[in-house]
């Protein structure tokens, strides 16, 4: 009876250790599967910072590209429109010369006479000159009497009463305007022609036909 008993314990003991390892083997397994997971998102982490090290490069050349075309626009400019502060103080000389030959024609001292007309002749020379001058280096006046207003060129000052223009006309430039190149240095002053009031006049019939009475 006692070797029965001793028997069964060992069996049961061998069962219960087949059993303990038949366990822990897919823990094994499972432990296997976790570390396999693991390289693999380790293996993708690596591949991202790839990518993001790629994109970040891409975009560095990208905006170095950006940079070196800014930098040849505004070589060009530069060169092309270096001077376009001194020409457009350069136009004061002109403006000074239109109106001293102005002061001058209304001097009534000097009206009609030939010191005058030498005068105006020689101002007429230096103002000739500087359009020369500038018409060599791109700059160039903007045609006005008798243009429609074009508010990309012209700067309408007064409006002046004319039938005989169509309403918009340019009829008197008080300043002439000028560009450089394709761009606008200053825009001429001008006075534009207006239909006449049809109220205006009856009312100057009347006022006249009231003082013949």
């Amino acid at each position: 009876m006692e070797k029965d008993q001793n028997q069964n314990q060992q069996e049961n003991i061998s069962e219960e250790t087949n059993k303990s390892e038949s366990l822990s083997e897919p823990n094994i397994k499972d432990t296997n599967v976790d570390e396999e997971s693991s390289n693999k998102t380790k293996e993708k982490s690596q591949e991202e910072k790839i990518l993001e090290l790629e994109d970040k490069v891409a975009r560095t050349f990208a905006e170095m590209e950006n940079q070196r075309r800014r930098y040849e626009k505004e070589k060009e400019d530069a060169y092309e429109y270096g001077g376009f502060t001194f020409a457009k103080e350069a136009l004061s000389v002109l403006d000074n010369l239109e109106r001293s030959k102005q002061i001058l024609k209304n001097d009534d001292e000097l009206k009609n006479s030939n010191t005058l007309k030498k005068t105006l002749d020689h101002l007429d020379i230096i103002y000739k000159d500087l359009i020369s001058i500038f018409l060599k280096n791109n700059i160039k006046p903007i045609e006005s009497l008798n243009k429609k207003l074009d508010p990309n060129l012209h700067q309408a000052m007064m409006e002046i009463e004319d039938d005989q223009k169509e309403p918009g006309t340019i009829i008197q430039e008080i300043q002439k305007g000028f560009t450089i190149k394709d761009r606008l240095l200053r825009p001429s002053l001008v006075g534009v022609s207006k239909k006449i009031d049809q109220k205006d006049i009856k009312d100057g019939e009347n006022e006249e036909n009231f003082k013949q009475k």
